[in-house]
C-alpha cells in the first residue's frame, strides 16, 4: 500500500511520539513513590513500544526516541505532584486516541494503538 506524502508525515510523529513516550513512562517510574503506579508506568512503557514497532513497519524508518518528556514529565512529578500531573499525562493519551483516527481508518493495524491510547488514559488517572 502506497502512502500520501501527508500519511507519512502523521506516521513518523504518531511513531517519534509513542518512542518518546516509552522513554518518559520508564522515567516516570523511577521516580513516583507508589510501587503500584511504576509497575504501571513499566507496563506502558513497554506498550507503548509495540505501537512504535507498529508504526516503523508502515514507516521503514528508524528512529531515536527524544529525551524532553523523560526529563520534563518527571520533574513535574517532584514538582506539582501526581494528582495535578496525571490527568495532564491521561489528556495526552486521549489527544493521541484523536490524531491516530484518520491514520487507522486508513492502515487497519493503527486501530488496536488507538484503542490501548484510550486504555492508557484511563489506566492513569485510575492511579489517582
Amino acid at each position: 500500500m502506497s502512502v500520501t506524502a501527508e500519511e507519512r508525515k502523521v506516521l513518523l510523529r504518531s511513531q517519534q511520539g509513542e518512542l518518546d513516550a516509552v522513554k518518559m513512562y520508564n522515567a516516570l517510574a523511577k521516580v513516583v513513590k507508589d510501587p503500584k503506579d511504576a509497575e504501571t508506568f513499566r507496563q506502558l512503557a513497554a506498550e507503548e513500544g509495540r505501537h512504535a514497532a507498529v508504526f516503523k513497519a508502515l514507516t521503514n524508518e528508524v528512529l531515536r526516541p527524544k529525551n524532553t518528556k523523560a526529563v520534563v514529565i518527571p520533574l513535574l512529578y517532584r514538582v506539582i505532584g501526581k494528582k495535578k500531573l496525571y490527568p495532564i499525562i491521561a489528556r495526552g493519551e486521549y489527544d493521541a486516541v484523536k490524531k491516530y483516527e484518520s491514520v487507522a481508518a486508513r492502515f487497519p493495524e493503527a486501530e488496536s494503538v488507538r484503542n490501548d491510547e484510550q486504555r492508557h488514559g484511563d489506566t492513569v488517572l485510575g492511579l489517582l
